[in-house]
């Protein structure tokens, strides 16, 4: 039987919640059933997302509605009325009406007949106030946390970190679905053939501050696109192609990049070299070493070979590049994955050792006078500036290399010569870039 795009918007966020995956993931796979049409699907990343974005907003207006505690309420009626209360609230073309009763439908379809009445209720309750309840202001962090629905650590993590306005420029750029930028692959093709192209299929493709890169809207399933069958481009954030731009990589080189899955920086490193030299990709899971190889025929690309290992222990051939985009919590991509906002663990405290493990280890293997960039996808100075400036206090055969990015129109911290934190709110990942030379024959 069909679903609704309420039913699948419920059945997701409560698979998402269950088994605990990446919300892309899980939306994909509900949204890949034949019978949806595209308004269907519209509509349901637009209530899943919704609700991920803005869950602690909602859960602290129906705490003050509902007489029942919200721990006490049974978990996928709790989702229920997390997605009326969106409708309500943030949904202005469907009628308070249709929230409530498509609510109570839910309760019914899911034989949860007895919250019929009590979501009833509740939602009743919030169409009549018409607007969410904030905490007052005199608090200002629990304001922020619910205004924004993000975890008090994180805003007091930032704040300590960044500073109060640079804090609520980051959380201003939390919620709304991101840019989709596309890198231009040079093997194939050129930005402005791609273009025309791409304005053929239908979709829109502008200039970004990377030399070989679009910002697409109107893309509709990026791999339903001709052009990108064709493996004319492949999907990659501004942020992540700067990354792979600060490498410096040169046609014929011997280049690692440790941490590599899905691929997307090695696919640019490999462009940026001509696809002329040896680009060794590696990964812990053999699976997702499998999307790498698969993107790389898909784009033509020669010069990659992949390596199945733990980059804190692996050993590889001398390089003239090293990339080591570590694991990491993930704090400059919320917008992209809003579930990590409420994850138990982040692994603040666990991963910045083993980050430094995989960059210690991956040094090993790089040739006086080479580089190697570490790089994150999170904003956090204990993963990011306290690491890479251990690692040159304990490493003397190293040297910081500045870094030219900043000359680019980016939102940036000030911080050393060798470092770079970029901020979500231009349009692209928070992300922390670093770079250091080895002492010895320039390459």
């Amino acid at each position: 039987m069909k679903k609704t795009a309420r039913e699948a918007a419920l059945y997701a966020l409560v698979r998402m919640e269950e088994d605990g995956a990446y919300s892309n993931i899980i939306l994909d796979s509900v949204l890949g059933e034949k019978d949806f049409s595209n308004r269907d699907k519209a509509l349901t990343t637009r209530l899943f997302y919704g609700v991920l974005e803005n869950r602690l907003a909602l859960d602290y207006t129906l705490s003050q509605l509902s007489k029942l505690p919200l721990e006490k309420i049974e978990s996928e009626v709790l989702m229920i009325l997390r997605l009326g209360l969106y409708q309500l609230y943030f949904m202005d073309k469907i009628p308070a009406s249709a929230a409530v009763n498509e609510s109570v439908r839910l309760c019914a379809e899911r034989k949860l007949y007895s919250a019929k009445g009590f979501v009833n209720g509740v939602l009743r309750a919030a169409s009549r106030r018409g607007s969410l309840f904030m905490p007052d202001e005199s608090d200002r962090d629990l304001y922020l946390s619910v205004a924004y629905s993000c975890p008090l650590e994180l805003i007091q993590l930032w704040t300590a970190s960044y500073g109060r306005d640079r804090t609520e420029e980051i959380l201003k750029s939390l919620s709304g679905r991101p840019p989709v930028y596309a890198r231009v692959n040079t093997l194939n093709t050129d930005k402005e053939t791609l273009k025309t192209i791409l304005m053929a299929e239908g979709i829109k493709a502008q200039d970004t501050i990377c030399k070989n890169s679009l910002c697409l809207s109107d893309t509709g399933s990026i791999k339903a696109s001709k052009a990108y069958n064709r493996g004319f481009f492949h999907i990659q954030d501004i942020s992540s192609q700067l990354c792979c731009e600060a490498l410096n990589v040169q046609e014929g080189q011997t280049v690692i990049d440790a941490c590599s899955a899905p691929g997307g920086k090695s696919f640019t490193l490999a462009q940026l070299m001509k696809n002329q030299g040896r680009l060794i990709a590696g990964d812990m899971y053999r699976s997702r070493l499998n999307l790498v190889e698969k993107g790389a025929k898909r784009l033509g690309i020669s010069i990659i070979s992949t390596v199945l290992a733990d980059a804190s222990q692996a050993e590889y051939p001398m390089a003239d590049r090293i990339l080591c985009d570590v694991p990491c919590s993930g704090l400059g991509v919320i917008r992209r994955k809003p579930e990590l906002r409420y994850k138990k663990d982040l692994g603040l405290k666990a991963l910045p050792e083993l980050q430094y493990k995989i960059l210690c280890s991956c040094s090993k293997y790089l040739k006086p006078g080479g580089l190697i960039v570490y790089s994150t996808c999170t904003l956090n100075p204990t993963e990011n500036q306290l690491n890479v400036r251990r690692f040159l206090s304990e490493h003397s055969d190293f040297e910081p290399q500045p870094l030219a990015l900043r000359q680019k129109k980016t939102a940036y911290l000030e911080e050393r010569e060798n470092e770079l934190t970029l901020f979500p709110q231009n349009g692209m990942d928070g992300f922390f870039i670093s770079a250091f030379r080895k002492r010895g024959i320039t390459l």
